[in-house]
């Protein structure tokens, strides 16, 4: 699985291509269709990259990678595409921004989860969260090697193994350890102004953010 097809060229979604790319991964990467990420950006970030990344539709992209990182504002969500993804790991790197999304009651209400969301919306999919508690920008630098002392620690959750066993090997390529929360309805945990949010933190802190976070902010 070495091709990673990116829907979202914004901050997170350049960043995951900048990495994968370093570490030997083909990259084909799209545009969110929104003034955050216009089509000469793309351009852009993909002249950087080199021949290993491509821009495309979001539809190709969605077919051509062996799994993908969806990375687009939640009120995005409906134009993401479910048919090329059928059957393939899709990372969520999604978090709830109503100032910027509009209101979704079932969120505020602690009755779905971002993800969760995301996988209702792509039934034939193994969605995981990933890289949504990070800032944008530290992704390409904080890693470090394996073993190294007080490693920070990035979390994960899924309704499939296979999914966040995915999401953990390309944490530990990017260098991060990580803490596995179990389903996507307990991916709340890491999102937005919880304890987990946006801190650099070793696995055993992020374990213990992680479970003292509130269910409704």
């Amino acid at each position: 699985m070495r091709t990673i097809g990116i829907i979202g060229a914004g901050h997170i979604g350049s960043q995951v291509a900048r990495k994968a790319v370093h570490l030997g991964y083909d990259v084909v990467i799209s545009n969110s269709r929104g003034p955050e990420t216009p089509a000469e950006l793309v351009a852009e970030l993909v002249a950087e990259l080199g021949p290993k990344a491509r821009a495309a539709t979001a539809a190709e992209a969605a077919a051509a990678g062996d799994f993908a990182v969806v990375t687009v504002p939640l009120k995005s969500l409906k134009d993401i595409p479910v048919e090329p993804l059928a059957g393939k790991i899709v990372i969520d790197t999604n978090n709830y921004y109503w100032e910027r999304d509009g209101r979704f009651p079932a969120l505020d209400n602690g009755e779905t989860t971002t993800s969760g969301l995301l996988q209702e919306h792509l039934p034939t999919s193994k969605v995981a969260k990933g890289f949504n508690h990070i800032q944008y920008g530290q992704i390409t630098i904080d890693g470090t090697p394996a073993g190294t002392d007080n490693r920070r620690a990035l979390a994960t959750a899924s309704d499939y193994p296979e999914a966040s066993g995915l999401v953990t090997k390309l944490y530990d390529e990017f260098g991060f350890d990580t803490v596995d929360i179990g389903p996507l309805s307990e991916s709340w945990r890491a999102e937005r102004d919880r304890p987990a949010y946006v801190v650099r933190q070793n696995a055993a802190e992020l374990t213990e953010n992680l479970a003292k976070a509130p269910r409704t902010i």
